[in-house]
């Protein structure tokens, strides 16, 4: 229905961060910071026993940090999907295929899932050990994780810390670094305690973007998935290439068997009526009608657009997936609760909340990147 509007929004997104590369408009784009660490980077990856080239699983390919790739270091490197909970998780096992066919080493991980980090701290310790058999366990070990920015290396370092310590039952205060949404936030390169004897550490690096982007696909998905600042490109046209994602997947239909409760947000605007639920639930909901995390606002979120698309006649002309858009975007002022903002401050509170639903998983699971068709010609 969409694919063509979402290739020209996909366009018109990318073409504006290319842009900002070009003129360095941002603040943080290869600043003298982000050339420093760098430089600080490229300097210590000879020197560490192991690399984890973090990437994000709903782009592995163009979340790519360039600079890392070449046969030099490649036995010593692991390629690591990050945010897999937000991908689709059979293209993410497909994309793991591929790396493993380029003889890359290749593990998927979601690093807020503490059974999966710890799947993955025995896996790191296995390489480590096919690397150091002669001296294992009597070494200590350095793995560094290195990445382009808002990747999840920040908190894949934390959970890695956390887990190794409870397993080698390791008194002391937890260290930690800053894990936050915005991209760049990481600017030192830190040191933490994931396993003992041997004794392992993890370095967590600061994010690093090339100098330049010429690709203007890979520069749209960057800036949908978050890797670079919102306002380069603007909220509004981040949410709208986003719902041109959306209109144009399968991801929709999953929430039909939310229409039949289409009633249930009537109690925010009922004051004493309770339509379901004990009466705690709906005061609770009364209280909190702006956090758009809240279970019952992302169900509205999902009933309204699978809704808008649902009876929306398909088309492949672009004004009509235009329209659609359009559509939805005043559709979602409803569910998420806006009502007492002019037009264009409505327009930006809804895109933003769309946008944090979706980066956070709340709106489906999407993969960007295709998989290469060298990988499906050996399928």
């Amino acid at each position: 229905m969409a694919s063509s509007i979402s290739g020209q929004i996909a366009k018109q997104v990318g073409e504006a961060v290319k842009r900002a590369a070009d003129e360095r408009r941002s603040s943080w784009w290869f600043s003298r910071h982000m050339a420093a660490a760098s430089r600080a980077v490229s300097e210590r990856i000879p020197l560490v026993d192991l690399l984890l080239h973090v990437r994000d699983a709903r782009i592995p390919l163009s979340s790519e940090c360039q600079g890392l790739h070449g046969g030099r270091f490649q036995s010593k490197t692991v390629v690591v999907l990050n945010k897999m909970d937000l991908a689709n998780s059979s293209q993410t096992k497909e994309w793991v295929k591929h790396f493993e066919m380029q003889n890359c080493h290749c593990f998927a991980v979601n690093a807020h899932n503490s059974d999966n980090i710890k799947q993955f701290l025995n896996y790191l310790q296995a390489r480590l050990r096919e690397l150091k058999k002669s001296d294992y366990p009597n070494f200590t070990a350095t793995i560094m994780l290195v990445g382009i920015p808002n990747v999840g290396k920040s908190a894949l370092a934390n959970s890695l810390h956390k887990i190794g310590r409870i397993s080698a039952a390791e008194k002391g205060k937890l260290k930690h670094t800053v894990v936050s949404p915005d991209p760049c936030e990481t600017k030192d390169i830190r040191s933490l305690k994931i396993a003992s004897r041997p004794n392992v550490y993890v370095l967590d690096t600061p994010g690093i973007l090339p100098p330049s982007i010429s690709d203007i696909d890979i520069c749209s998905k960057l800036a949908l998935t978050g890797a670079i600042s919102d306002h380069l490109v603007g909220v509004k046209e981040l949410a709208q290439y986003f719902l041109s994602v959306l209109n144009s997947s399968e991801e929709y239909r999953k929430w039909e068997k939310l229409l039949p409760r289409r009633n249930d947000c009537l109690v925010i605007d009922s004051p004493g009526v309770s339509t379901s639920g004990s009466h705690l639930e709906t005061k609770k909901i009364r209280r909190h009608p702006s956090d758009h995390t809240q279970d019952f606002i992302v169900q509205d979120v999902r009933r309204t657009l699978f809704e808008e698309i649902s009876s929306h006649q398909s088309s492949q002309d672009v004004n009509d997936s235009m329209q659609l858009i359009g559509t939805e975007m005043t559709a979602l002022r409803e569910a998420f609760r806006i009502s007492l903002d002019s037009e264009e401050e409505s327009c930006l509170r809804v895109s933003q909340k769309l946008l944090d639903l979706y980066r956070t998983g709340r709106l489906g699971h999407y993969t960007l990147d295709n998989v290469p068709d060298l990988y499906h010609a050996h399928q």
